[in-house]
């Protein structure tokens, strides 16, 4: 009985390789499928539940921009313009998160809720009116931790059914941390 020799580490990745090859014709069949969009049957995810996910994370987006421009224009005192500088920023970067989010949504077929009566019902955030700096500092990094853990639970929630969103999500996650490190920093803390 004659023996094959072992294969290295080379052979094995060559293999591997070769082993390997597209199903075209799932491909050509989700080509054809056009009425459907991004969406091809190869996607794994709760379409529905995705969406909702993603409904509600679009409305805390939405809110935190409100709150970030409404702390932007209240903001006095001397010495400000670079925390007021802040404000501006983070609810410019949140607005395009809610961009991002509602570009997803309707990628997935769904349609981005945008309506003003159940916005604060169904987003995860608070909105603050705080009149004083530290205040409104301190409100801010409370609801950039709560948009933190619910990424962080969507995205656990989501894992390797749609890499698509859930890529989405890991870079607002992202942000949103530097948001929070900036508010932190802002208070010395």
């Amino acid at each position: 009985m004659t023996k094959n020799p072992p294969q290295t580490e080379a052979s094995k990745k060559q293999s591997a390789r070769q082993a390997f090859h597209l199903d075209k014709e799932a491909i050509r069949a989700a080509a054809s499928k056009i009425s459907e969009g991004a969406v091809t049957e190869g996607y794994r995810g709760n379409r529905q539940e995705v969406i909702a996910m993603l409904n509600d994370a679009l409305a805390t987006e939405l809110l935190c921009v409100l709150r970030y421009k409404r702390h932007y224009y209240t903001a006095k005192g001397l010495e400000i313009e670079a925390i007021k500088g802040e404000f501006l920023q983070h609810a410019q970067e949140e607005q395009s998160h809610a961009d991002l989010i509602a570009e997803r949504i309707v990628q997935l077929n769904g349609e981005p809720d945008f309506n003003p009566k159940t916005l604060t019902e169904r987003s995860h955030a608070h909105y603050d009116e705080s009149a004083d700096i530290k205040d409104m500092i301190r409100a801010n990094l409370v609801e950039e931790r709560v948009a933190i853990e619910a990424y962080r639970q969507m995205i656990e929630r989501i894992g390797d059914d749609d890499p698509t969103t859930r890529h989405m999500l890991v870079q607002i996650m992202a942000q949103e941390e530097e948001h929070a490190d900036d508010m932190s920093d802002l208070l010395g803390l």
